[in-house]
């Protein structure tokens, strides 16, 4: 399904203040269809605290999204700032070209440390896509080192997003985000996700893993580069992988000789209740892309995080991956990692997760007690509500009836009682939920409130015939 991107909250008529007028003249939102700030107001924020955010009126929000995916240790730590204020003291930039410094010394370090297996080196990025596309190069140039030139392309799956750049939009498997830059770089070939709740009926849950297998064989194992996979895919809300599916995947890339690649840009730093959400699943990638939580989104960063075997031949003689990035590393986002990393060791927000994860769950399971609620997946602070049209035999909603529902109720019915989530239909309707990892029972038990109550009158309004 071709996606429609997102549009405004419509919580209220367009003002005209100044902060208003201004952003209607110069800002250009992302993904952000701008004509829908016509005649509504732009939603402004302009302080956040733990859980919650407000706009320029005053009123508060309930952040269950974590502004997006990313604001992992909460709003307004002081100490995050605090951390990028020393280090601006003592050395605001210098690039990582050529150039070493202190902190990204250290993080580089503290990343190795807490990544799975052999994935000792940190190639330091400004973002996820950055941190994607760096990926897909460094799978490429790997391959060239060794003899190995035709590996180009990339498999991915279906409905996947893994960023904006070209290089990232040929692994991103959602057709309304591909096709307005079309013709794009070759070599991107896609096959099935894990979505179950979707899945064929008696299927073997591990079809998409041999999936990849015969895409693989079908390509010319020569040909193919690497394999990118979310943990728990994002876009088509939150398919978590069937039991041995990582593992399988692991023993199909060591057959063929391809790069796996884990993207944790969502769900690394937490969002699953582990450092990466490789741990989660027990599985050791050959490279690992993330950003957002790495500094809860404090400062903008990202990474790769490369085995030694993958590192090993660009460490020899005068070989070189040929790609940099001036913001990689830079100093005082690496601080901001770095004192972020402190706290989630300190107080413990990983186990946290695991801790609340189960009363999180139970009140997303009490709304799929509601007619319009099709199916609900995710893990750790990280899930989905899949709606419905019918429940009984999965029927889901037309293009028509999802522009309506998603954009023309329920994004603004939400925003205006106070819940910022994600009505999105990168593949079927979802209400997606990832709340900063502080949140615990008080936030899950305002969230029902209301969700239980719009998805009531989002049910009542829809044409059942």
């Amino acid at each position: 399904m071709a996606t429609r991107l997102e549009g405004a909250p419509q919580t209220a008529p367009a003002e005209h203040t100044e902060l208003q007028d201004l952003a209607r003249q110069h800002l250009w939102m992302h993904f952000t269809r701008m004509g829908s700030y016509t005649d509504h107001e732009i939603p402004i924020l302009v302080k956040g605290d733990g859980c919650y955010v407000w706009d320029e009126h005053g009123n508060r929000y309930l952040d269950g999204l974590s502004a997006l995916f990313c604001v992992n240790a909460g709003h307004g730590r002081t100490e995050l700032g605090d951390a990028a204020a020393e280090q601006t003291r003592d050395l605001a930039f210098y690039t990582n070209w050529t150039f070493a410094h202190p902190r990204a010394i250290e993080l580089a370090a503290k990343v190795a440390e807490l990544a799975p297996g052999d994935l000792n080196r940190v190639f330091f990025t400004s973002g996820g896509s950055e941190a994607v596309e760096s990926a897909l190069k460094l799978s490429r140039q790997y391959h060239k080192l060794r003899g190995e030139a035709g590996r180009y392309k990339v498999i991915a799956r279906k409905t996947a997003y893994h960023g904006t750049t070209l290089g990232c939009l040929m692994a991103t498997g959602i057709t309304g985000i591909r096709s307005p830059y079309e013709p794009l770089p070759a070599g991107g070939c896609h096959v099935t996700n894990t979505n179950r709740y979707r899945a064929p009926e008696g299927q073997d849950p591990l079809w998409p893993a041999e999936e990849i297998e015969q895409r693989i064989e079908f390509e010319g194992p020569e040909t193919v580069s690497a394999v990118i996979l979310e943990p728990v895919q994002n876009s088509g809300g939150c398919f978590t992988p069937p039991d041995g599916y990582f593992q399988r995947v692991r023993e199909i890339c060591d057959k063929y000789g391809v790069v796996m690649i884990s993207d944790e840009v969502i769900c690394s730093w937490g969002r699953l209740g582990y450092w990466f959400g490789a741990q989660r699943y027990d599985f050791v990638p050959d490279l690992i892309t993330t950003a957002k939580g790495i500094t809860s989104a404090y400062s903008p960063m990202g990474a790769v995080i490369a085995s030694d075997k993958i590192a090993e031949p660009f460490m020899d003689d005068t070989k070189m991956f040929t790609h940099g990035i001036t913001f990689g590393g830079h100093p005082v986002a690496a601080a901001v990692a770095l004192k972020n990393i402190e706290i989630f060791e300190n107080e413990d927000l990983n186990g946290r997760v695991r801790q609340y994860e189960p009363d999180f769950k139970a009140m997303l399971d009490r709304l799929a007690d509601l007619p319009i609620v099709g199916d609900v997946r995710g893990a750790g602070y990280f899930w989905a509500l899949e709606l419905v049209k019918d429940k009984e035999t999965k029927q889901s909603f037309s293009h028509e009836e999802a522009e309506e529902l998603l954009r023309g109720y329920l994004s603004g019915e939400l925003y205006k009682r106070g819940l910022i989530c994600r009505a999105d239909d990168r593949g079927d309707p979802v209400i997606q939920l990832a709340p900063p990892l502080i949140a615990g029972p008080e936030q899950f038990d305002e969230i029902e409130a209301v969700l239980g109550p719009v998805l009531s009158e989002a049910w009542d309004r829809i044409d059942h015939k």
